[in-house]
């Protein structure tokens, strides 16, 4: 009788010929989460089981589990030989001696001598007869025996199932740059585009020295956080404070955010490009900010040619905090730091602003330079 981690697979099921290929990128993905922690993984038909790992561990593997996107469900359990006096003495293992309960068996081998309700019907009447305590009920138990048996001679038996983070294996839907503030909102996107399938990685934009470095160090933390979820290790800033004093000396003030954005695009891209990244990553909800207009996207989108994909496009800010606390980042976005979009805001800024009018001020400036000027101040961190 061993103890084992049950793992089941999320939205891979539904795929035809290449189900294979998602499979072993979850795999590694489960590797990845659980390096430096003791434990054999096997991949069967359907199904990963982790075993040989150290019990006083077992809560945070368990966490770490429960952040891998793919991953439907998962149960600490018991792996068996299938005959029937092994299945129950791990069942008795698993069932409380006390209230209601139900066995609800299911088959992998169709060959094996019981059918799922002869089995259920023996091991859960050896149930009854052992503790008198316990009584059955079928539609809604205070407790469920799970009883699944394999094609390999071997049966798995378990109390509960956990909840997984859902999703597709990260790394199976390409992969895309993300720009991170210090807000809310981006980490939130980031989250949303990795439960995709999506393999993210980060960039942020800082105004040094009109934003400190706890600003920055506010977004390398909330990148290490992300990254338990995106598989990913890389974060890249830009400094584009001179950009900004040009915006402010050269450009109608109203537009200083907008035209910002429009270079932050022109920056990711580039880096993009360079980095292999697919698409860009926002965190921008419409209307929630006077730049997240439909004019101002617009604005944003006409200077790039990759995609801009924008996952909380359609949600309001209660529904991101609400994701943003899920997934741990919350209390990080809300330290009290600055970012780059707060320098040089104007009192009232455009929020309907014509792209002819855009273009009109941005001829000011000598766009090249400042762009080649903000690639050269790129510094990379490894998470």
């Amino acid at each position: 009788m061993e103890k084992v981690i049950i793992i089941r697979y999320s939205e891979i099921h539904l795929k035809g010929k290449n189900r294979g290929y998602f499979e072993r990128v979850l795999l590694v993905n489960l590797e990845r989460a659980m390096k430096g922690l003791r434990h054999e993984l096997h991949r069967t038909s359907g199904r990963y089981l982790i075993s040989a790992f150290d019990e006083t561990r077992l809560e945070e593997l368990c966490g770490r589990i429960s952040r891998v996107f793919g991953v439907h469900s998962y149960s600490v359990g018991l792996c068996v030989p299938y005959d029937e006096d092994s299945i129950y003495r791990a069942a008795r293992e698993v069932c409380p001696k006390e209230g209601t309960f139900k066995v609800a068996s299911h088959r992998a081998d169709k060959k094996y001598p019981l059918t799922s309700m002869e089995l259920s019907a023996r091991i859960g009447g050896r149930l009854l007869d052992e503790f008198p305590a316990l009584s059955v009920d079928v539609h809604q138990p205070q407790h469920t025996v799970c009883l699944d048996v394999r094609e390999n001679g071997t049966a798995l038996v378990f109390g509960t199932f956990e909840a997984g983070a859902g999703g597709m294996p990260v790394g199976t839907s390409g992969k895309g740059l993300l720009l991170i503030s210090g807000g809310i909102d981006s980490p939130v996107a980031g989250y949303m585009m990795a439960k995709r399938g999506m393999s993210v990685e980060f960039l942020h934009f800082h105004s040094y020295p009109y934003t400190n470095d706890g600003a920055k160090e506010k977004v390398k933390e909330l990148s290490q956080l992300l990254s338990r979820y995106t598989c990913t290790g890389k974060l890249v800033t830009l400094n584009v404070a001179h950009i900004q004093e040009e915006i402010h000396a050269k450009c109608a003030a109203e537009l200083n955010v907008t035209l910002l954005r429009r270079f932050m695009f022109r920056l990711a891209e580039r880096l993009a490009k360079r980095y292999d990244d697919k698409c860009l990553i926002t965190g921008e909800s419409l209307g929630q900010v006077a730049s997240q207009t439909i004019e101002g996207i617009t604005s944003s989108n006409a200077v790039v040619s990759l995609p801009v994909l924008r996952p909380l496009i359609g949600f309001d800010k209660d529904e991101i905090i609400a994701l943003a606390k899920k997934i741990g980042t919350f209390e990080t976005s809300v330290l009290p730091f600055e970012d780059c979009c707060t320098v040089f805001l104007p009192e009232f800024p455009a929020t309907r602003p014509k792209l002819s009018f855009i273009e009109e001020e941005e001829g000011k400036l000598d766009v090249e330079r400042l762009l080649s000027e903000a690639l050269g101040t790129k510094e990379v961190y490894e998470l």
